[in-house]
């Protein structure tokens, strides 16, 4: 990395307690310091709202389209403090580059299938069809939202799609296994052309587990879908919730939320060279992502650089942190914690990331003050607002 700054500077400044904030008429204000800034998106007393890169992130330039899930909140014996029969999908949209944001209720707009998280009474829920008409991947309003239906482990999955910036949506229809023990994915993809996308799924393992990642491709706008092969053997832990970047015309860069054998949870890194017909492991970007591990959100800067996102979970204390790498991934920059000592259990995380038109990061994740007497328990929807130009 170059290190014509002083990161150790720039990293003390961005440890500066920025407080919290509360939102007014929907409108989160945003404090700043050292570059950086953090937004509530979604916080209400009484509720709990997790889970951002399960719903995915689109962008058209300052306007940000962003999935999540809201229910009430319920104290349990599990980490997740919700009622599961009151949980629904939501999406969070910003006109503004994510300092102000509105809620949307993704049922209302057309998510009318029952699904993982997404509560619906049998009379009023949708069953997934066939695609019949073809999808336009390169419409100026696209969004695709893949849907997990029963579980984390063999799904199976459905998909929705838009083309007005997801304020209503199409569906549901039936995505295929592929001959796979079952796809539970979230929404990891490349669009290619027209009717040209490659999409990189969470599958289950042989066991009916999760899971193992696996790279498709249609061309004929999603009416069928080729297998192209597996990401990485089958692991005794897990391989899951790929986040990928193209690198070249022929290289893509895929970086896994990986969980060994010996429960260490990590970040690997996979590197193909022919379009994603074989994949070769490289450097692993992030050895430890603490208690429970973090997927990664991974977004290529218009400056050349990979920015990586990912929070480290702990039972003490956790922190949001983002990587950058100068070589395409061969090598990353010592963890720069962007958020921490705030009192966040390890109920956080799951960050998904954009950029803006003027060259800043907007990542969106979910967080807590737990940890600190006295402060409320519920789990709320965050956005921090990153210059990734003094790290440079």
């Amino acid at each position: 990395m170059n290190s014509r700054v002083n990161r150790s500077l720039l990293t003390i400044l961005a440890f500066v307690h920025l407080g919290f904030l509360e939102l007014n008429n929907s409108q989160a204000r945003a404090q700043t310091g050292a570059g950086i800034q953090h937004v509530q998106v979604f916080q209400q007393d009484g509720r709990f709202a997790a889970w951002p890169a399960n719903g995915g992130i689109s962008a058209w330039g300052n306007e940000i389209l962003v999935g999540f899930v809201e229910a009430s909140y319920a104290e349990t014996k599990s980490l997740h403090t919700y009622d599961p029969k009151t949980a629904r999908h939501k999406y969070a949209r910003s006109l503004d580059g994510g300092l102000s944001w509105k809620i949307e209720d993704a049922y209302s707009a057309g998510q009318t299938a029952r699904a993982y998280d997404h509560f619906i009474e049998d009379d009023q829920a949708s069953t997934a069809k066939p695609l019949t008409v073809p999808m336009n991947f390169t419409h100026p309003g696209f969004v695709l939202s893949l849907v997990r239906l029963n579980n984390n482990h063999d799904g199976p999955s459905i998909f929705y799609h838009s083309n007005d910036k997801g304020k209503s949506w199409n569906g549901p229809f039936s995505f295929p296994n592929l001959g796979t023990p079952g796809v539970a994915t979230r929404n990891d993809f490349l669009i290619e052309g027209d009717k040209e996308l490659m999409a990189f799924l969470t599958v289950a393992k042989n066991n009916q587990r999760e899971g193992r990642v696996a790279n498709v491709r249609t061309t004929d706008g999603g009416l069928t879908w080729k297998m192209l092969g597996w990401i990485g053997p089958e692991p005794e832990g897990f391989d899951i919730m790929p986040a990928t970047e193209r690198i070249s015309a022929n290289e893509i860069l895929t970086i896994f939320r990986t969980r060994q054998g010996n429960n260490l949870d990590l970040m690997t890194a996979h590197l193909s060279k022919d379009n994603g017909l074989s994949w070769t492991r490289i450097h692993d970007p992030v050895a430890d992502t603490g208690h429970g591990g973090s997927p990664p959100a991974l977004v290529r800067l218009r400056d050349g650089r990979l920015a990586l996102g990912y929070a480290y979970r702990s039972q003490y204390g956790s922190r949001l942190c983002v990587r950058f790498s100068s070589n395409d991934g061969k090598a990353w920059s010592n963890e720069i914690p962007l958020r921490q000592g705030d009192g966040a259990n390890r109920d956080i995380g799951y960050p998904t990331m954009v950029q803006r038109p003027d060259g800043k990061l907007v990542i969106v994740y979910y967080w807590n003050n737990a940890l600190q007497p006295g402060a409320k328990p519920y789990r709320y929807i965050a956005a921090t607002i990153l210059d990734p130009d003094p790290w440079k």
